[in-house]
């Protein structure tokens, strides 16, 4: 269960391609933990930002601007808007929980003898993946400025991880997930 979501659109006249007496304000919404796709109905007379963090958990109390969760929902489902902010908010996450992506690089373990977790992130080859796992037996890392820093031709590890989040939402038949929930299944599209 997500307690926030980041916005990814709002629609306050809801969709466009259902009919009039059917439409309501729709939020649609990414996870901060397991980057869960949702489909969120605001409280009446309610204004969200694109990028904004919101409260979702179950505490209703606490809920300032969602009135309920309508449910999980597909990549293909989102607007086009969502689709083109995602990256952005995505990268976003990443920077809100540094500490927990860096003890993914601290702690990813081998899948078998002859592959890594740390190769399933897009762009990052064996070469990278034994110069990380180098650095990281010599110390833990602590920062991603400090990854930078250690490891010669490693740029942005955030950006490595804020793409496997998006293959991994964009692409529902992965075989593996590191940082999403599987997908729903195909009865509820």
């Amino acid at each position: 269960m997500e307690d926030y979501v980041y916005v990814l659109d709002f629609l306050a006249k809801g969709r466009g391609d259902v009919p009039p007496h059917k439409r309501y304000p729709i939020v649609y919404g990414i996870g901060e933990n397991q980057f869960t796709l949702l489909e969120l109905v605001p409280k009446d007379n309610i204004s969200v930002n694109i990028g904004e963090r919101i409260y979702v958990g179950k505490d209703a109390g606490k809920r300032k601007k969602i009135k309920k969760i309508k449910g999980r929902i597909s990549y293909d489902s989102l607007t086009s808007t969502a689709h083109g902010e995602m990256p952005y908010v995505i990268l976003d996450i990443v920077h809100d929980r540094e500490n927990h992506f860096i003890k993914f690089f601290n702690n990813a373990p081998a899948i078998s003898t002859r592959f890594h977790v740390l190769e399933l992130l897009p762009g990052l080859g064996k070469k990278m993946m034994h110069d990380i796992l180098d650095a990281r037996r010599k110390k833990t890392f602590t920062t991603f400025e400090e990854m930078n820093k250690r490891i010669d031709f490693l740029r942005a590890p955030d950006k490595l991880i804020a793409k496997r989040v998006e293959l991994e939402l964009t692409t529902p038949d992965q075989k593996y997930r590191l940082f999403t929930r599987p997908p729903i299944s195909k009865k509820y599209y």
